[in-house]
């Protein structure tokens, strides 16, 4: 058929190595699907759980023992993309083989390339890492100079940007493994967050939206498809109401006028309808699909899904 940037959530992984080597096998079958039916995917996935686990045993070591350095959030980053990208790679692999589709499968630690000037930098509100006291959050922030912030009345914890991807370092990579047919998994987490300064790479600590880098990935190979899988077989006004309606297309300018309506959660739903019309809006040939793992034939079937287009 075509070439799809497919971006996975959560639920098609798992919240520790075992429950993930566990969930990645059915993730597998599915994408092993689209693969099937000679499409050319381009596989980006999250890594909240992950990298909160990571950045947590790390914190929760150092506290224990000084000797143990703390991990700052990029190699924190880009440990969780090695490790979810393995799994996902071996379960991809097993299931080609099982359909005798003869594809390499490559996990790519993607650097993403972000801006200094991005005002995210200028207020963070992303929380990672362990709850701290008041006293200890104040401690590390001024050592390790953290932004620190009290959460919900839980305690305080450091908080990061969220910047907008620019574009991916290893770009070439990805468009080398996409023209020789086989399967790259790229920009997981969003990729590690890196600016350029004087033509040298600097890792910074900050959160990537997952769903933004694939629409940015999607335009930068240039593909027709973003297929956004998560939860939900569709995406609904009213979530969760008496009225609730589900949406099987719905337009750019319907989709900003819901937006203006706080139609979509923050942090939910609303990140996937944002990446969806950054992909398509001004290109009347492309089309962004999200909708459920499990219905993922039918969603390019459109039997299931919404559909967003321009």
């Amino acid at each position: 058929m075509g070439k799809i940037v497919v971006a996975i959530g959560g639920n098609a992984l798992g919240n520790n190595p075992d429950d993930q080597r566990r969930i990645v096998k059915n993730t597998a079958k599915y994408l092993g699907e689209l693969i099937e039916k000679k499409n050319d995917i381009i596989i980006v996935h999250g890594n909240g759980p992950q990298v909160g686990m990571i950045n947590s045993a790390f914190d929760l070591a150092h506290q224990n023992d000084a000797k143990i350095p703390l991990m700052d959030f990029p190699e924190c980053g880009a440990l969780s993309e090695g490790y979810i990208g393995y799994h996902l790679q071996q379960a991809l692999d097993n299931e080609l083989t099982t359909r005798n589709l003869k594809k390499n499968v490559a996990t790519i630690v993607t650097q993403t390339l972000v801006s200094e000037s991005d005002p995210a930098f200028k207020n963070p509100t992303k929380p990672i890492g362990s709850f701290l006291s008041e006293g200890e959050a104040q401690t590390l922030a001024k050592k390790y100079n953290w932004t620190v912030k009290e959460d919900a009345g839980r305690g305080w914890r450091r908080v990061v940007a969220s910047p907008k991807p620019l574009g991916l370092v290893e770009l070439d990579i990805v468009k080398t493994l996409i023209a020789n047919h086989d399967v790259p998994i790229c920009a997981g987490g969003g990729g590690v967050p890196v600016v350029k300064k004087d033509g040298v790479l600097h890792g910074v600590p900050a959160v990537i939206d997952k769903d933004l880098a694939a629409a940015k990935l999607g335009d930068l190979v240039q593909t027709d498809i973003l297929l956004v899988l998560t939860a939900v077989d569709y995406v609904w006004l009213n979530y969760n109401q008496p009225d609730a309606k589900s949406l099987k297309t719905m337009t750019v300018s319907e989709a900003e006028k819901y937006i203006s309506e706080n139609q979509f959660a923050a942090g939910s739903m609303l990140p996937k309808i944002e990446a969806a019309l950054t992909f398509v809006k001004g290109h009347d040939k492309r089309i962004a699909y999200i909708g459920s793992l499990d219905k993922v034939d039918a969603i390019l079937n459109g039997d299931s899904g919404t559909k967003i287009i321009n």
